[in-house]
């Protein structure tokens, strides 16, 4: 039997602390940065361009607003999922539910560009079905963590701000020790574009 797995792309955050830098009307995940390959794309570019490789199946999960997004998930051939969300359990619940039959989930943020796909692939392949697989460097936890098929039901049963880490407490956690800085880099302010571990 062949396993498939889905990636979960969110990209619905409201991105406050960014705006309040940047300016109200910018959105971090189209900004431009120069990923660990030198090529310059948008921060939500470099958390897609790799997934293909790993995942059989991309969803991107963003705001109804958000229509640059959406049509940025839409080239990189993403099935496109739109709610108003009010916070990342509820993206997580909405995104799953509409991929339920898979045999693992990864869920990727969509403002960290600067992840090595080796990482990725280390935690796809490390996924079981009744088990966490989470990116280790130098002791944090880091992304993308994965999900395997027994988490299904408990990830469409989020809700709220929080996101999946309240699915860690009792669960087998596979820490996936990785030489890897992009797995904690999360683009919060400007000066996160440029990529100084």
């Amino acid at each position: 039997m062949s396993q498939t797995l889905c990636a979960i792309v969110l990209a619905a955050g409201q991105g406050s602390r960014y705006r309040a830098v940047a300016g109200a009307h910018r959105n971090k995940l189209l900004a431009q940065c120069t990923g660990r390959d030198g090529v310059e794309r948008s921060v939500l570019e470099h958390a897609l361009v790799s997934l293909h490789a790993v995942v059989d199946k991309v969803v991107l999960l963003t705001r109804p607003q958000y229509s640059s997004v959406a049509e940025l998930g839409l080239h990189h051939g993403c099935e496109v999922v739109v709610l108003d969300s009010p916070g990342m359990g509820d993206s997580i619940a909405a995104a799953v539910s509409a991929r339920p039959d898979h045999d693992g989930w990864l869920i990727v943020l969509g403002d960290m560009p600067f992840i090595q796909l080796g990482t990725l692939k280390r935690v796809a392949e490390s996924l079981e079905p009744d088990a966490i697989s989470v990116p280790v460097h130098n002791g944090a936890y880091g992304h993308p963590v994965g999900f395997g098929r027994g988490f299904g039901p408990a990830l469409m049963g989020l809700a709220g701000d929080k996101g999946a880490k309240r699915l860690f407490k009792g669960a087998r956690v596979n820490e996936v020790v990785v030489d890897d800085p992009g797995a904690l880099w999360d683009v919060d302010v400007p000066a996160a574009l440029d990529f100084d571990p």
